[in-house]
């Protein structure tokens, strides 16, 4: 059986991610060691989930 939400590799494309950071837009690509790091530890929500939250 074949996944069909993959790529092969030779046809995928590089995926820039952006973040706020002190008020303005940067790519996660230029952020030091220690941003990096601090950025993979960041905890996300979904803007449902935080609605349906008690």
């Amino acid at each position: 059986m074949t996944n069909t939400d993959t790529l092969p590799i030779e046809e995928r494309q590089r995926c820039e991610v952006w973040t706020r950071v002190m008020g303005y837009h940067r790519p996660v690509s230029q952020f030091n060691v220690g941003k990096r790091s601090e950025h993979r530890e960041r905890h996300h929500f979904t803007e449902r989930a935080a609605t349906l939250a008690p």
